[in-house]
């Protein structure tokens, strides 16, 4: 049984709880966290879902979303997430912004959170590691392009992906380095 951190409207720490029990119904308010991982070429990566997960299976995603455990902050969820579902290490990962979300998968389930947007750029993603049962595939894609299929296929990406690149577009000051880069 995963425990992860249940928080109030504010952010603030209430406890722990089991994760599947905060994603059942209307959920529990928990802290989770959206990395975004861009290469050399400044392309994210994106990973799609394993088929195996509860909520939004086979869907793309930002390279990793996870949760925070007790005795982490968002920065240190991203980066333990990021080597233990992609066999990635980075010191470069910085915090971007939060936003709270709430949002129901047909009748299984729900997301509800406060989700950190963190970001890392410059990363080698050529030697990856992926955890299966997490993550079923990977590709990389320029932010302009990604926009665009947002755009025409958001029935493919999972809605925290596109609330925080929406959220990105609006606050581009904060990703300046990422958020513009073109082809």
């Amino acid at each position: 049984m995963e425990h992860i951190v249940i928080i109030d409207e504010d952010d603030n720490y209430i406890g722990e709880e089991d994760k599947e029990k905060c994603h059942d119904g209307s959920g529990i308010l928990h802290r989770g966290f959206l990395a975004m991982v861009f290469n050399n070429a400044g392309e994210l990566l994106l990973a799609q879902r394993s088929e195996r997960k509860r909520l939004w299976p086979g869907f793309w995603d930002g390279t990793i979303a996870s949760h925070v455990i007790e005795g982490e902050d968002y920065i240190q969820a991203s980066k333990r997430r990021l080597l233990e579902e992609a066999g990635l290490s980075t010191d470069n990962l910085e915090y971007l912004f939060k936003f709270r979300y709430h949002v129901k998968y047909k009748n299984i389930g729900s997301e509800n959170e406060i989700c950190a947007v963190t970001v890392a750029d410059n990363i080698d993603t050529d030697r990856i590691l992926l955890d299966e049962s997490e993550i079923s595939a990977v590709k990389t894609i320029s932010f302009p392009l990604l926009l665009e299929d947002l755009k025409k296929n958001k029935h493919l990406y999972t809605p925290w992906l596109t609330l925080a690149v929406e959220r990105m577009m609006i606050h581009s000051e904060l990703c300046s380095n990422v958020c513009h880069h073109t082809d």
